[in-house]
């Protein structure tokens, strides 16, 4: 049986991060700022005059309103799982910061859950930079898009699980670029981010299903177009569930490692 030492003193840890963070915040601002206005002239002006529209939920979609909130969702996986794969590697294995932590009353579940909460926080935090710019596009609908916010924490935390299930196992930093390649990428492409999952064949659309991006476009993008509906509560119970199963997996598997 699965047993966890675990207080609120895990909030120290967040606390630590969230003040390297802040002298560093001019670099971690700018790629969530600079990353919509990339792919937007890319896909949105450039695709999307070749497109022009498509249909979601039944109704005649703008491509670049389309894809929007795509790339919310993709910044969101991508800032918490990098952050407990490649930033938790680093303090555990590099800068030693596990080990100063364990000198202190911190337990080792402490520190992996005030890290995984990190990796959530800094998906919020790369959401609203998102959104203002968004906004300014007037490509989000609201008030329904400032369920955003709730919904990234959720799926950053649901990553930031995953991300640590990784850091747990792999033997060298190196080796993180694997699930990268086999995880990440893939999800990237074909999780309904660019173009509706009815263009794929029946075998990809069901296995699709099965990924967590998936589900965190649908949320993203029926909060962000105002479409919300029963069925978006599957998707968060996939989250709910997916953050259910990986999270003491992560930190057992943390354990294990920074025990040895």
């Amino acid at each position: 049986m699965i047993s966890f030492n675990l207080s609120r003193r895990f909030v120290r840890v967040w606390q630590r991060n969230f003040r390297v963070y802040r002298k560093t915040w001019m670099i971690s601002f700018a790629p969530p700022l600079l990353e919509p206005l990339f792919y937007l002239a890319a896909f949105g002006v450039g695709l999307g005059g070749v497109i022009g529209s498509l249909s979601y939920g039944g109704k005649a979609t703008n491509y670049t309103a389309y894809i929007a909130p795509a790339l919310i969702a993709i910044n969101i996986m991508q800032s918490s799982f990098f952050e407990t794969t490649f930033g938790s590697f680093v303090r555990m294995y590099y800068q030693k910061t596990f080990d100063a932590m364990l000198a202190t009353p911190l337990t080792i579940e402490e520190i992996i859950t005030g890290e995984i909460l990190w990796g959530a926080t800094k998906s919020v935090i790369g959401t609203s930079l998102m959104m203002v710019i968004l906004t300014f596009f007037g490509l989000l609908n609201f008030p329904h898009s400032l369920l955003l916010l709730p919904i990234a924490f959720l799926g950053g935390f649901a990553f930031s699980c995953a991300g640590m299930v990784c850091t747990s196992v792999v033997p060298t930093i190196e080796t993180l670029n694997l699930p990268i390649f086999l995880f990440i990428t893939p999800m990237f492409l074909f999780s309904g981010t660019f173009f509706p999952l009815d263009n794929l064949p029946l075998w990809a659309q069901n296995v699709a299903k099965f990924l967590p991006l998936t589900h965190l476009v649908e949320l993203c993008r029926a909060s962000a177009l105002g479409r919300l509906s029963f069925y978006n509560s599957i998707s968060i119970g996939y989250l709910v569930i997916w953050s259910a199963i990986l999270f003491p997996i992560g930190v057992t598997g943390m354990r294990r490692r920074l025990v040895r």
